[in-house]
């Protein structure tokens, strides 16, 4: 049963890291605004957890199909192979049969291996979550859903049902106005829940090299994209200041905020500073764009 699990678990996973390749390689036009990008990067995760879909003939998967080879069998239960002496006269030929149980071995040993990985991952990420959370327990309400802590260092939005931003003591809402629009945008965006998602299935997947680059991408992007957001409210001249309150209010996250951290600080501000808005014809366009892509990935070959 488990090794018939991590076999699922390991084709869901080469499956998401085809879709992933392509939003890797999407994300590198620079004109493609993240909050799209942030949006497309939801399939492979998606892939991770699929073990079917709607076959068509659209789908990535198919065009792949066509350049590739029958597939070979990598686990099907208990495999029998004829291995014939070709060496031997022709009438004393006998074929040998020999039962291969040397791939159910394997796949065995390889099936616990990654659920005692996969369960410690997910043991630490729970750790850090729940250090956190401590952090945050005796946070006073201000207003408006904004919490005042001594015991953070940095504004945050915290939780994933019942989320509510905390700023550090000493702060002054006004000194904090692009900052609480940012983590409101996390929150109207559910960016919690999806950066929890994107945790597990790496946990899950831990042993594929491919699904931490994209851990890394998604949790990147996902900061950006929530600039965009905060920018599309802004008027030009807005910009700078806004870069100057991300500088003001990154220079320290704690241990939860860290191992899940975001894009680099050079990389946002660059990114604020060049942003354009877009059109309505753009926002079209982008749209119809997003849907061809997300039914090509999350769909197999007919």
């Amino acid at each position: 049963m488990l090794s018939e699990a991590f076999y699922w678990f390991f084709n869901m996973s080469i499956s998401a890291s085809v879709a992933g390749i392509i939003i890797l390689l999407l994300g590198k036009l620079k004109k493609l605004p993240r909050r799209l990008v942030h949006i497309l990067w939801v399939i492979p995760f998606l892939r991770m957890w699929i073990p079917v879909g709607i076959p068509s003939k659209y789908s990535l998967m198919t065009l792949i199909s066509k350049f590739t080879t029958k597939a070979v069998v990598v686990y099907d239960g208990a495999l029998d192979f004829t291995v014939t002496n070709h060496l031997m006269a022709a009438d004393s030929y006998f074929p040998i049969n020999y039962k291969v149980s040397l791939l159910d071995a394997l796949f065995s040993v390889a099936s616990i291996v990654w659920i005692g990985v996969a369960v410690a991952f997910l043991i630490v990420y729970a750790i850090l979550y729940a250090v956190a959370k401590s952090e945050t327990k005796d946070a006073i309400l201000l207003r408006d859903n904004i919490y005042v802590s001594d015991r953070i260092t940095s504004p945050a939005a915290y939780g994933i049902f019942r989320p509510k931003i905390i700023i550090p003591r000493g702060y002054e809402l006004r000194d904090l106005r692009y900052i609480l629009e940012h983590e409101s945008a996390h929150i109207q965006r559910k960016d919690n829940f999806w950066r929890i998602l994107a945790v597990i299935s790496a946990s899950v997947h831990w042993f594929n090299p491919f699904i931490w680059l994209f851990l890394k991408k998604f949790l990147e992007v996902t900061e950006l994209a929530c600039d965009e957001r905060v920018l599309a409210g802004c008027v030009e001249d807005e910009k700078k200041a806004y870069a100057l309150a991300l500088v003001d209010c990154t220079e320290s996250r704690n241990a939860f905020a860290s191992a899940f951290g975001g894009a680099k600080l050079r990389v946002r501000i660059e990114h604020i500073l060049s942003y354009r808005k877009l059109s309505a014809i753009s926002i079209i366009g982008l749209t119809a764009f997003a849907i061809a892509i997300g039914y090509a990935l999350l769909t197999n070959a007919s």
